[in-house]
């Protein structure tokens, strides 16, 4: 029960940082692309490649900070969900081109943020090992 709370309350957190993340992309760079989720869709697959490289290979996190941090926090803050209905509204709209783009640079910049994330794990561990 304590690990469904840690989940929980982690949720809340990364939806809220989610929210504001959203709501700062559009203030920054406009509406016309959904910025604010490919921030966080490229964010969040950094630092959940980071925490697992992190927590797998030393004992920095524990189980229940692993668990809050990549199920709870990280799961609230990236948004498929959010990406796969923006895109479609794209393409129901008629913008294939920004939909295209959208599945593209997300994609390409998220499995890349998540190379590098592994990358800075196995490098901060080996520093620290």
């Amino acid at each position: 029960m304590a690990r469904l709370l840690l989940v929980c309350l982690g949720g809340a957190l990364g939806s809220g940082a989610r929210y504001l993340t959203a709501l700062g992309a559009a203030s920054l760079f406009g509406i016309a692309f959904p910025y604010g989720t490919l921030i966080v869709n490229i964010a969040g697959s950094f630092l959940v490649a980071f925490l697992m490289q992190m927590s797998m290979t030393t004992e920095l996190l524990s189980a229940d900070v692993r668990l809050m941090l990549t199920s709870g926090v990280l799961g609230g803050f990236t948004t498929y969900s959010t990406f796969n209905y923006e895109t479609l509204q794209l393409a129901v709209e008629g913008e294939w081109p920004v939909a295209a783009a959208n599945v593209a640079v997300t994609v390409v910049a998220c499995l890349a943020a998540g190379v590098l994330g592994l990358a800075s794990g196995r490098a901060l561990v080996g520093s620290l090992a």
